[in-house]
């Protein structure tokens, strides 16, 4: 037997060789993404959440802000007498379409023991896609950037925290809408 023209150089021990991209048509994109829980451990849930979502196929790059503790928001407001939440945002640059990205976050609430019963009710872990890059979305299933995110310091706090310059499409800077929203929270309390 001969040996090839041009053999395959061996891979050097504990280096892996890039693979090679099923998708190569689709650019990355920053999807933000935030996270949520106020049933069982939820910073542990949190965490492993996170870890499923680096997991994901075609995902390149996961930020995460730190973990934030905030009273649970019920249709009619807040509730102190709720389990609190801990919340976090990341940022996670995909190449996933938007429609499988949120198929995927849902399966991984689903393994976290999600049960979709009651509208902003307790809940194990909240996986919500608030922006796919500048993507507008008014699909049933598919609103984007998501309708109430600029209402929720919940989300945009974490946010600016992993992301200062961060700006949420069609609402602007997420700097300048947590400013209004604290000082209109500073005008409520006067």
């Amino acid at each position: 037997m001969t040996s090839p023209r041009h053999p395959i150089p061996p891979v050097p021990p504990g280096r892996r060789l890039p693979r090679p991209d099923p998708r190569p048509g689709r650019e990355a994109v920053q999807a933000v993404v935030a996270l949520g829980s106020n049933l069982g451990e939820r910073e542990g849930t949190i965490a492993e959440a996170v870890a499923a979502i680096r997991r994901l196929p075609l995902v390149d790059d996961v930020r995460v802000s730190a973990p934030v503790e905030t009273v649970a928001v019920r249709m009619d407001g807040p509730d102190p007498d709720a389990p609190g939440f801990v919340n976090a945002v990341a940022l996670v640059t995909t190449r996933l379409a938007p429609q499988v990205l949120l198929g995927m976050l849902h399966a991984i609430e689903e393994e976290h023991g999600r049960v979709r019963s009651e509208r902003w009710g307790d809940r194990t872990l909240d996986l919500d896609l608030i922006a796919y890059g500048d993507l507008h979305s008014a699909a049933e299933r598919m609103l984007l950037p998501h309708p109430r995110a600029a209402e929720r310091l919940f989300v945009l706090e974490p946010w600016l925290d992993v992301d200062p310059d961060a700006v949420l499409p069609g609402r602007g800077r997420v700097v300048d809408l947590v400013a209004r929203l604290r000082g209109a929270g500073a005008e409520e309390a006067r």
